[in-house]
């Protein structure tokens, strides 16, 4: 397996979040991360965008994880989950990141921006990252249910 990757994107609303956040995971959690956009804070540009390109991205190795920034977490999430393989979901505590992981093996985090400053941020992210998904039964059926059901609509 390769070596996982972190994936974070934004609208511009998020922007200054995501900058934050970055500098956070390189520096502080020692994991690499790459910004799949914006690269700039672009007024009114669509939050689809990023959230479609990270999740193109995540999917691709289970190992990697995405975190997606916008002015609710909504947006982001609902697009997210429309990639075959994306599980995300939107993260408001350090709690929620953690059973996101846990129980779901959940590899996309959808962050509010008008929900959460940069501490709580760094604290939810780093929680999501640090947690492993433990295997159990219940769990791996409910992950089964849910590839079938990518498959039946796809």
């Amino acid at each position: 397996m390769s070596k996982p990757t972190i994936y974070i994107g934004s609208d511009y609303m998020g922007f200054e979040l995501k900058e934050k956040l970055k500098i956070y995971i390189k520096n502080k959690l020692k994991k690499e991360v790459k910004d799949l956009g914006a690269k700039k804070r672009i007024e009114c540009d669509d939050a689809i965008d990023y959230a479609i390109k990270v999740s193109r991205a995540v999917v691709k190795n289970e190992s990697n994880r995405g975190i997606l920034i916008c002015h609710s977490g909504h947006g982001m999430c609902i697009t997210a989950n429309k990639i075959a393989g994306a599980r995300a979901s939107i993260g408001y505590s350090a709690e929620g990141a953690e059973m996101l992981r846990l129980h779901d093996n959940g590899n996309i985090l959808c962050l509010a921006a008008s929900a959460v400053n940069s501490t709580k941020a760094s604290a939810i992210v780093k929680k999501f990252l640090q947690t492993d998904f433990k295997p159990i039964t219940r769990r791996l059926r409910r992950l089964k249910k849910l590839k079938k059901l990518e498959i039946e609509n796809s």
